[in-house]
């Protein structure tokens, strides 16, 4: 096996992925996390769900999350709401236009993809993990923040097509 062939399907992993957050933000004007969010908080009980929750559901860091919201309540997507009694405490809650877009959204892959994980050999995941690991290493990217951001809809068309001949 070359180093080449390794490369090559990592590239083809980030740019579908990447491809299709383009299509998810053209489609429904916002981001991946965002639509995260949104499902979320759809789910749940009364409709709201809590800063931290945003945070450990996405592991992203609180900035970042605080950001996320901002963008979605300046969209009517999701509304700030203070809890009673205690104005410390704030709960996120999702609008009607909010829960339109969750209904329309596409499928999101990374959960189509843990469950298939999830499925093989607990010894397989162990070495998909470790290779994983291994890249992350040699990469120096560790530290990086990075959230559950697979998602699909549709196939995404190859890096290179088959030429016609």
């Amino acid at each position: 096996m070359e180093t080449l062939d390794i490369l090559i399907d990592i590239r083809k992993i980030v740019r579908s992925i990447n491809l299709e957050s383009k299509r998810v933000q053209k489609d429904f004007g916002i981001s991946i996390p965002q639509l995260l969010c949104l499902g979320h908080i759809d789910r749940a009980a009364n409709k709201v769900a809590t800063h931290g929750e945003l945070m450990k559901l996405l592991s992203l860091n609180s900035s970042t999350i605080s950001g996320i919201i901002n963008r979605l309540e300046k969209g009517d997507l999701a509304k700030r709401q203070p809890k009673t009694g205690d104005k410390r405490v704030t709960y996120i809650g999702i609008t009607e236009k909010g829960s339109e877009v969750v209904r329309q959204a596409p499928d999101i892959l990374h959960d189509q993809l843990a469950a298939k994980i999830k499925a093989l050999p607990d010894s397989t995941q162990l070495k998909i993990k470790e290779a994983l690991d291994i890249i992350v290493d040699a990469m120096e990217i560790e530290e990086m923040e990075a959230a559950p951001l697979i998602t699909m809809n549709e196939p995404i068309e190859p890096l290179n097509p088959p030429l016609e001949g």
